[in-house]
């Protein structure tokens, strides 16, 4: 397999885990203050939307390179 082939593969399959599952959520922390021996941190949870063009545009153009990539001239 080469170069080209893979990234068609991880395109398709981002854009078919962006469709079916439509956000992503992780936590970010923040240290806020140290006192001493007492620490204060917050931990904030933040939600990433993926839109369905996105999805969509991922799948076609991981398409194309998997059947137009590899096409040697």
């Amino acid at each position: 397999m080469n170069a080209v082939k893979i990234a068609a593969f991880v395109l398709i399959l981002g854009g078919v885990l962006g469709l079916v599952y439509g956000n992503f959520s992780y936590t970010k922390e923040t240290h806020e203050a140290k006192l001493g021996p007492i620490e204060l941190s917050v931990k904030d949870k933040q939600t990433v939307n993926v839109p369905v063009w996105a999805g969509v545009g991922a799948i076609a153009i991981g398409g194309v390179l998997l059947v137009f990539g590899g096409k040697k001239r």
